[in-house]
């Protein structure tokens, strides 16, 4: 164990199932490190995983992890830096197996630990009997509509498992669905040996965790300010260096590119955020409006203040649904009045198909697919003109299939052949929903390459209540100047942010370039002037939360991304170019507040 007062660096090395090859390379070698971090699971690729057991067995973990383990075992054992991923997906004994026999075939000793239990596929009618309703945690539907339908079930385990591996010796922890922060603080657990009731350190952890978790977006990735990131082909992915006293520093290796500055570090603490005081994991509920942000040299910044509270006693759980079929295709359409040849072309099919899929989609990309109602008008030179279908029965998809070629003859001209007949794909669904702790049990194995393996005991520690956190008082921003010279801007003027997904939901965090601008987002920057903007992209409500210590507004979209994840027919499922549309509408910005913000004007 480290001793408290001592530091750990943890190091990122991928923030999805197909992020960077070279990246746990480049932080092992790069420079000193004593634990490494990887994720590789999201709702999607349990899905993806479950297709590929259904196939073998033996599968269903990510084995690109496998090929990035093994090009770096020889400094992973001389230099005993731990490996901490949840790339074992649905199979984690597979993915451990697999490693071992790497190690073996090099002729190194490797302790490889297993954590699962969280695959609760098998057991729903057993937790049903025993009163579980998993009802949807986002919309309250009710189980019984899906529950013929469900594919596989997972419960989020925090790091209490995974600090377990690393306590009895093992080197490389591989596991199922453990949260993406939770194998970070597992490192800070095994290092510092902090109390599982110590909730702000444990908050403090998390919070680092949700900053290394995706990747290279703390390190330059996604920026607003892209342009002026040094060397992005080069980006160093972030490291959080962590004292035994919950401080934590986010840096990168020297000498790689990329930038971590307040500004990276902001727009990723924003990054599919929901409630900002009451972000909820196995392990603790961090409250983001507490947390402090300091500048701590080139490349560095400090996180302090942080404060948790108690877990609750249940666990999400993520359930993936089959939810029939879908299929989409997409045709090329060229000058003169590109946008009006698209639209003629969409209105002959939709006119010609003798069905009527439960939903269907029209997007003309290059003109407004990814920002709806807020791309400005023109007529480009080209626009791919993609249409898509999802119904529950495949007749109907089928049909859309057949029909679409037929418009490259029978349309205006200038079209452009981009393919055959779509492919119809089965849609797998998201369902999150909870389960009591009490009746999902890690289970903990150490194995070696040598031959040696051994089960470890693991029992869910008490929750303590703990004392409840007094609401975390940011500074009061400045009042704005009352009337003045305005100017109509573009919101990026004075404001940069991020956004991302949850389900059909889309968060939009918009961080204040200065304090002044913050005043004036604050006040003018409504839900309701958000959801005007939004028209016909949000069908639900928006919801506004103030982040005043990160100078930012965090909105949440409901039912905006058509569905989300597998389900939804969008180009963007995901809603990653939202925060860039919402940056681009104008307001009337009084001269003073643009004043306040330091600008280069790039645009």
């Amino acid at each position: 164990m480290t001793l408290p007062g001592a530091q750990i660096r943890i190091a990122n090395a991928g923030g999805y199932w197909g992020d960077d090859p070279a990246a746990l390379r480049r932080q092992v070698r790069g420079g000193p490190v004593d634990y490494v971090v990887s994720d590789f699971l999201a709702e999607v690729t349990m899905s993806i995983l479950q297709k590929q057991r259904a196939r073998d067995p033996d599968g269903g973990f990510a084995r690109d992890f496998i090929d990035q383990i093994d090009e770096v075992l020889p400094d992973l054992v001389e230099r005993g830096i731990r490996v901490l991923s949840n790339a074992g997906g649905l199979n984690p004994a597979g993915c451990a197996r697999a490693l071992l026999e790497r190690a073996h075939a090099r002729g190194l000793e490797l302790s490889v630990g297993v954590v699962s239990g969280d695959d609760l596929t098998a057991r729903i009618g057993e937790l049903r009997g025993a009163g579980e309703k998993f009802s949807n945690l986002d919309t309250g539907e009710p189980f019984e509509g899906i529950a013929d339908r469900v594919v596989v079930a997972n419960a989020y385990f925090g790091a209490a498992p995974v600090a377990a591996a690393l306590k009895a010796g093992a080197q490389v922890v591989v596991c199922g669905r453990v949260t993406d922060t939770g194998i970070t603080l597992a490192a800070m657990l095994h290092a510092f040996g902090w109390s599982l009731d110590d909730y702000d350190k444990l908050a403090a952890g998390i919070i680092a965790g949700h900053v290394l978790e995706c990747g290279a977006q703390a390190s330059g990735g996604n920026l607003t300010d892209w342009n002026r990131v040094p060397d992005l082909a080069n980006v160093g992915y972030p490291i959080a260096e962590v004292s035994g006293d919950g401080t934590v520093v986010i840096t990168k290796h020297e000498g790689t590119g990329g930038e971590v500055s307040i500004a990276s570090v902001s727009e990723q603490l924003l990054y599919e955020m929901g409630r900002p005081d009451g972000y909820i994991t196995p392990d603790v509920v961090a409250d983001f409006t507490s947390i402090r942000l300091e500048s701590d040299g080139p490349h560095r910044v400090l996180l302090r203040g942080v404060r948790g509270s108690a877990p609750p006693a249940t666990l999400k759980v993520s359930m993936a649904h089959q939810q029939g079929y879908k299929a989409s295709g997409a045709l090329i359409v060229s000058r003169p009045h590109a946008r009006d040849k698209a639209e003629a072309f969409a209105r002959i099919f939709w006119e010609r198909l003798e069905v009527t899929p439960e939903a269907t989609l029209t997007e003309l990309i290059g003109l407004d697919a990814c920002h709806g109602p807020l791309a400005p008008a023109s007529d480009p030179n080209e626009i791919l003109l993609r249409l898509g279908v999802r119904d529950d029965d495949r007749a109907k998809v089928d049909a859309f299939s057949k029909l679409l070629p037929s418009l490259i003859l029978s349309g205006p001209s200038g079209v452009a052949v981009t393919g055959g007949r779509p492919r119809i794909q089965e849609v797998i669904a998201y369902w999150p929903t909870l389960v009591r702790r009490d009746r999902v049990g890690p289970q903990v194995h150490v194995a070696s390459s040598s031959g040696a393996e051994r089960a470890l005991r693991f029992t869910w520690p008490p929750i303590a209540p703990g004392a409840e956190p007094a609401p975390a008082a940011p500074p009061e921003p400045p009042p704005l100047p009352s009337g003045g010279p305005t100017r109509p801007i573009r919101l990026r003027r004075i404001a940069y942010g991020r956004s991302g997904d949850k389900g059909d939901t889309c968060n939009i965090g918009i961080i204040a370039r200065s304090t002044l601008a913050y005043s004036f987002l604050r006040e003018r920057l409504t839900a309701e002037w958000v959801a005007e903007r939004f028209g016909r992209l949000c069908r639900g409500k928006v919801e506004r939360f103030e982040v005043a210590n990160l100078l930012a507004l965090n909105f949440l979209l409901h039912e905006a991304l058509g569905g989300g994840g597998t389900v939804s027919l969008r180009i963007d499922a995901q809603g990653k170019t939202l925060a860039p549309a919402l940056l681009e509408c104008r307001m009337e910005i009084p001269e003073a507040v643009l004043a306040s913000v330091p600008w280069e004007d790039w645009a």
